[in-house]
C-alpha cells in the first residue's frame, strides 16, 4: 500500500499554489497592466482639478492618490512582509518586459548592463528628477517619469534575454531598494541543497529574473513568483525570523553598491527629497542665496524658469520653479546625501577598524536596512496623509505611530547590527556597535526633528 505523502506546511502550500496557477496569475498581471496604463496615461490629458474636486469624483486626483498615496507606500511595506511578491506577481513593468522578451532579439546580456551600480544611479536620478518636475502633483510629470521607465523596460526586453526580466534584475530604479528591504521579510523560498542533489535530473527552473535557484540563500533577487516552488522536491516557501537573512548574510551576497545605495540613496537623497519642501533649512538656504544674488545684481536666477519637463512650470496652476528654486532643491538633496551617507559610511568604517577587520565595512552596513526602510515608509506615508487631510480626513494617532515606527526602526537596526558583529572583546564589540549605528541615529534623528520639532 502506498504511503500518503505528508501535507505541506501552510506557507509551502501557498508557494505550490502559485506554481500550479500560473495562468490565473498572468490574468491578474495583465489586469494590473491595463489599470496601470490607464492611470498613468489618461490623467495627463485631463484638466487640472479645482478645489471643489475630490479623490472619488476626479480621475486626476484619484490617480495621484492611487500612485503616491497607496501604491508606493504599501509596495514598500509589502517588501517587509512578503518579500518581492509585488515584483513577481503584480508589477506591470515586469509583466510587459518579460512578455516582450519572449518575442525580442534574445541577445546575450552584456557586461556593462550587469554593472552593480545601476540600481544606485537609477534610484538617485529618478528621485532627483521627480522632485525637479514635482512628479507627485502633476499627471504629465508622472507620465513622463513612469512612462519613460516603462518604455526603457520594453526596450531592454526587446533586445536582451529570452522570456526574461533583464530590466527588473539590473536596471529598474526601485530594484536595489526592493532587494534591500526584502531581506527583512519573514518569508522566503528556501532551498534544500541535499534534496536537490538527491532528486533525479529534470528541466531547469524558468526563473524570469535569472536567479540560480539551486544556490539561492536569500530573497534579495527572488521575485517570489512561485514558479520554482516544489522543484525537485527541494524548494518551498518557508517562514524565518524577520531580518535573519541579514544577520547570516554569506560573503558572496555582500555588495558595496548595496550599502552605497542604502546610505547615500535611501537614507540620503530620499530623505532630502521628502523633507526639503517643509524644511526651514531650505528656506534659509534659498533666502541666503537670494540675498547674495541681489547684492551682486544677479536677479535672473530668481525670475527665469525652464520648460515643465526640466523644472516645474505649470500654466494651469501658475506654479513655477525658478532657477534658484531648482538649484536649492538639488543642493538640499545633495547635502542630505553627503551628510547622512557620510556619517553612516564613517561610522561603519570606524566600527570595522575597531574590530580590526576593515573589510567588514560593507557587511555591517546591511544592519542599517531597517532604519532606511522606516525612513522611506514615513516619508511616503506623509504624502498619503497630506492627501487625506486635503479630503478632510484627520488621524489623531499618526504622531504616536510615527514615533513608534522611528524608534522601532532604530531598535531593529541595533539588533541586526549586533547580531552581525563577529566575536571580539566585549569593549570592542560594544564600541563597534555604537559606531556602526551612527548613520541610523543621524537619519532617524532627522526624521524626529522634521516631524516633532519643525
Amino acid at each position: 500500500m502506498n504511503a500518503i505523502p505528508p501535507r505541506p506546511a501552510p506557507l509551502a502550500a501557498i508557494g505550490h499554489f502559485l506554481a500550479r496557477h500560473s495562468r490565473a496569475i498572468q490574468v491578474a498581471q495583465w489586469l494590473m497592466v491595463v489599470i496601470y496604463l490607464a492611470l498613468v496615461t489618461v490623467p495627463a490629458f485631463l484638466p487640472v482639478p479645482d478645489d471643489s474636486k475630490h479623490i472619488w469624483d476626479d480621475l486626476v486626483l484619484f490617480a495621484q492618490f492611487a500612485f503616491w498615496g497607496v501604491w508606493w507606500p504599501f509596495v514598500m511595506v509589502s517588501m517587509l512582509v512578503m518579500g518581492r511578491a509585488w515584483c513577481g506577481l503584480f508589477c506591470p513593468e515586469g509583466t510587459m518586459t518579460e512578455w516582450v522578451s519572449r518575442h525580442g532579439l534574445g541577445r546575450a546580456i552584456p557586461a556593462w548592463l550587469r554593472w552593480k551600480g545601476w540600481p544606485f544611479v537609477a534610484f538617485v536620478c529618478t528621485t532627483v528628477y521627480g522632485q525637479m518636475i514635482t512628479v507627485y502633483e502633476y499627471p504629465k510629470a508622472a507620465l513622463l517619469i513612469l512612462g519613460a521607465s516603462t518604455v526603457m523596460a520594453l526596450g531592454i526586453g526587446l533586445v536582451y534575454g529570452r522570456g526574461k526580466r533583464v530590466w527588473c534584475r539590473y536596471l529598474c530604479p526601485a530594484s536595489g531598494v526592493f532587494s534591500l528591504l526584502s531581506r527583512l521579510a519573514p518569508v522566503h523560498f528556501g532551498v534544500d541543497a541535499e534534496a536537490w542533489k538527491a532528486a533525479p535530473r529534470t528541466h531547469a527552473v524558468n526563473c524570469a529574473t535569472l536567479v540560480d535557484v539551486r544556490a539561492m540563500t536569500g530573497g534579495g533577487s527572488c521575485h517570489m513568483c512561485g514558479r520554482c516552488s516544489g522543484h525537485r522536491g527541494a524548494v518551498e516557501l518557508q517562514p524565518r525570523l524577520p531580518g535573519a537573512e541579514i544577520a547570516s548574510l554569506p560573503a558572496r551576497e555582500v555588495s558595496a553598491w548595496d550599502i552605497i545605495l542604502l546610505l547615500f540613496g535611501v537614507m540620503g537623497v530620499a530623505t532630502g527629497a521628502f523633507q526639503w519642501s517643509g524644511s526651514p533649512l531650505f528656506i534659509e538656504l534659498k533666502q541666503g542665496l537670494a540675498a547674495i544674488l541681489v547684492d551682486h545684481h544677479l536677479t535672473f536666477p530668481m525670475t527665469e524658469t525652464l520648460p515643465w519637463w526640466l523644472l516645474t512650470n505649470s500654466e494651469e496652476t501658475g506654479e513655477a520653479f525658478t532657477l534658484l528654486d531648482g538649484f536649492c532643491i538639488l543642493a538640499y538633496m545633495g547635502g542630505a546625501s553627503l551628510l547622512f551617507g557620510g556619517i553612516g559610511l564613517a561610522g561603519l568604517a570606524a566600527a570595522a577598524r575597531v574590530l580590526g577587520r576593515p573589510g567588514l565595512l560593507w557587511r555591517l552596513g546591511y544592519g542599517l536596512v531597517p532604519a532606511g526602510a522606516v525612513g522611506l515608509i514615513v516619508g511616503l506615508s506623509a504624502m498619503t496623509l497630506t492627501q487625506l487631510t486635503t479630503e478632510g480626513v484627520f488621524l489623531p494617532w499618526v504622531p504616536d505611530a510615527r514615533a513608534g515606527l522611528l524608534i522601532g526602526g532604530l531598535a531593529w537596526s541595533a539588533v541586526l547590527l549586533w547580531r552581525s558583529l563577529p566575536a571580539a572583546a566585549p569593549i570592542r564589540r560594544v564600541a563597534a556597535w555604537g559606531l556602526g549605528l551612527a548613520g541610523a541615529f543621524a537619519q532617524i534623528g532627522m526624521w524626529g526633528v522634521f516631524f516633532f520639532v519643525w
